[in-house]
């Protein structure tokens, strides 16, 4: 189902996706195009060489001795797809990437990451892995043939509301992998389910004119003003401008997802003509916490 109106508010284009599905008498090409879909929605659209490629289980699911539930198990439960999201993040940027990759949707409320997390730390990784895919959520939305797909971007009777912006902030569009955002390896919805707090929909900055402030990893902020040399901390108020699309100095021109600069109030101005000299956009001005 198409996300067609205003979807450039989001920050993002279009969104359209059929589930795939592999029916009886399925023939080879059958099977390799399911093969590709699962690789592509539970390793979260990141590149996979020819050395990575679950070779016996896609024997198997090729011959038929396996179901596309067992094949999203057995690369859920890989090490590959360990090496990639297990190992280099903190475990709720894991669990959220789980419900992403296996459900189909973000976590709804944060008794979910905890009890994700109980069992993780009791029962180990594969076992939690097999409560996503051997729940009723997974069986009643994509039984044993179907391919998980992100749900909460079409309408259903069970979708609840917060759940299209949690998923906006975790997918960041197919020019995009899991591993591959200026958000790095950080949850990107710890906060609001610690407050049980609707998410905003932030779309790819860069994208399309759809723009939106997100701090990146660390969010490292400069100690002095853009192009002048005030430091922070002076007499006067601070203020913290957070901006985004700004163009990076030589070349190629590439541009910066996200960026802040600390900047006295006298120098407000100037810096605003600086950021949009640069083609940058302001996504908000505040007072800078000292």
């Amino acid at each position: 189902m198409a996300v067609t109106v205003a979807a450039s508010r989001l920050g993002t284009s279009a969104y359209d996706q059929s589930p795939v599905e592999l029916r009886a008498n399925f023939s080879r090409d059958d099977a390799n195009i399911a093969i590709r879909a699962v690789y592509r929605q539970v390793l979260g659209n990141d590149y996979i060489m020819s050395s990575e490629r679950l070779v016996a289980a896609e024997s198997l699911f090729q011959n038929g001795f396996i179901t596309v539930r067992d094949f999203v198990r057995a690369v859920a439960q890989s090490e590959l797809y360990k090496q990639k999201f297990l190992y280099p993040n903190f475990q709720t940027r894991v669990i959220e990437l789980n419900f992403k990759h296996l459900l189909g949707r973000a976590p709804y409320d944060e008794s979910e990451v905890i009890e994700h997390l109980d069992r993780y730390q009791n029962e180990g990784f594969d076992a939690d892995i097999s409560s996503y895919i051997d729940s009723d959520e997974y069986t009643a939305s994509f039984g044993d043939n179907v391919v998980p797909y992100f749900r909460d971007f079409e309408y259903r009777t069970s979708q609840r509301s917060v759940g299209f912006t949690r998923l906006v902030n975790l997918n960041r569009g197919y020019a995009s992998s899991d591993r591959a955002q200026v958000s790095g390896n950080a949850s990107r919805l710890a906060q609001d389910l610690a407050r049980n707090e609707v998410s905003a929909a932030i779309g790819p900055s860069g994208a399309n004119d759809g723009w939106a402030y997100r701090a990146s990893k660390g969010d490292t902020v400069p100690n002095q003003a853009l192009g002048g040399s005030t430091p922070y901390g002076v007499e006067g108020s601070i203020l913290r401008i957070e901006v985004t699309g700004i163009l990076s100095p030589g070349y190629p021109k590439v541009r910066r997802s996200s960026r802040a600069y600390l900047v006295p109030f006298d120098r407000l101005l100037a810096t605003m003509t600086e950021i949009k000299r640069k083609g940058g956009k302001i996504a908000s001005i505040t007072p800078a916490g000292r």
